[in-house]
């Protein structure tokens, strides 16, 4: 609660001087924004998820978050965005917080956020023992955290739905923040940057396909690759045949002759990508050598024409960027898991609990046919789209911030901008 001078109105401070005489009183309409603490070890999927959370945390606290996370995606996705002031990152949660430097710097940075709500939204109880070490080396109190797990999920319910119910909880230490306002969207929504799609469309003037329509494929997901390889078919309920990639991706191209198909994945999946590309057998099927970095894949999500995905990180992604979807379940639960789209664009959901426990449970023609029937990005989102997309095309200055094929520095674990 901010306080103010009776009767000059000034701040507080100037009475340490002994400057005016009047008492202090509290001004009610007048608080510091406050910067809540989100905290989530999870995949690309699950850092997609939290969009809403952390929009309507900032709205609640009026300052942006401050998002504590593994991997290097959430500074890709959230780096600019006006519900994120702050990513701090590292890359492994394994191993004592004393012998893991790079999370033992994360939690030592906590210390300058006492002050702060942290929200843990982490549901699995091994990073939850993770979590907890780093709060308590950082002296964070018991009544300015709120955790997750009190928060029980509910039948059926869908993982942005838990999220968003989880962000009315309040901190002790903050009981007086006023409850969050209805209405709030629980569907992700993420833009590329201008200069995302700067670089993007100059990756495709250079190969020849800003003008022509690109659809995307997304075969692989976190289980597909071991150390020796591509993981055996039969230990991986997401995986599809080879064959059947292959054989979609004529399908589309006989259905839509002037299109492109886009082999995505990691540089790890480059290998898998290529074989599917081979066995297409057909010159408008590309497969990247060295796989689609995530700032590169968000740009084209945002002009291309459509995706066929299995369930993974970059469906949550398409849905969240307005790409229109066709995704495939293999042993999880579309009720919670499908992807969400704030724009309106559509998804088609294929397979799943309780009646397709594997992707490869899922017939070709079934995939052709639920991508042959997505219907076209809303009419505002296409517009806008045409309009960014222009911008790019002609260069426009955008905000002088690295390029997405630019070198990275090897270490970089924070990341903060003005708020």
């Amino acid at each position: 609660m901010a306080l103010a001078c009776r009767s000059c109105r000034r701040g507080a401070d100037h009475l340490r001087d002994r400057a005016c005489p009047t008492p202090v009183f509290p001004c009610m309409n007048q608080r510091a924004a406050i910067h809540p603490v989100v905290i989530r070890f999870g995949r690309l999927g699950d850092t997609i998820l939290l969009q809403p959370l952390l929009h309507k945390l900032r709205r609640r606290y009026g300052g942006a978050c401050r998002l504590v996370s593994l991997g290097d995606c959430s500074r890709v996705l959230y780096e600019g965005c006006e519900d994120v002031a702050e990513v701090r990152y590292f890359t492994s949660q394994y191993g004592a917080l004393w012998l893991n430097p790079r999370r033992l710097r994360t939690a030592l940075a906590l210390r300058g956020m006492r002050e702060s709500p942290f929200y843990i939204c982490e549901p699995d109880v091994r990073a939850r023992t993770k979590v907890r070490p780093m709060l308590a080396l950082a002296g964070i109190a018991p009544e300015q955290c709120t955790f997750i797990e009190d928060t029980p999920l509910l039948p059926d319910e869908h993982w942005a739905d838990w999220l968003m119910r989880f962000a009315d909880k309040t901190p002790a230490a903050f009981r007086d923040i006023a409850d969050a306002q209805d209405g709030l969207s629980a569907a992700p929504r993420l833009v590329p940057t201008m200069a995302e799609q700067c670089e993007a469309q100059a990756w495709l003037a250079d190969r020849g396909l800003q003008e022509r329509p690109l659809v995307l494929l997304q075969p692989a997901n976190k289980r597909t690759m071991r150390w020796n390889g591509v993981r055996q078919a039969h230990d991986d309920d997401k995986s599809w045949p080879v064959e059947r990639w292959a054989a979609l991706s004529r399908a589309i191209l006989e259905a839509m002759p002037d299109a492109h198909v886009l082999l995505c994945g990691s540089s790890e999946e480059a290998a898998y990508l290529s074989s599917i590309r081979t066995a297409a057998t057909h010159p408008q099927v590309i497969a990247p050598k060295g796989g689609l970095p995530l700032g590169h894949l968000r740009a084209l999500l945002h002009v291309a024409h459509s995706m066929v995905s299995v369930d993974t990180g970059p469906a949550h992604l398409a849905a969240a960027v307005g790409c229109p979807l066709v995704v495939l379940f293999g042993n999880r639960w579309p009720s919670m898991w499908t992807p969400r789209s704030a724009t309106g664009s559509a998804v088609s959901v294929l397979g799943g609990l309780p009646h397709v426990p594997r992707v490869d449970h899922i017939a070709l023609p079934l995939v052709v046919q639920a991508w042959r029937q997505l219907p076209s990005r809303p009419e505002a989102a296409a517009r806008q789209l045409m309009e960014s997309s222009a911008r790019a095309a002609a260069g426009m200055p955008h905000e002088p911030r690295r390029g997405l094929f630019a070198r990275r520095p090897a270490r970089r674990e924070h990341v903060q901008r003005g708020s």
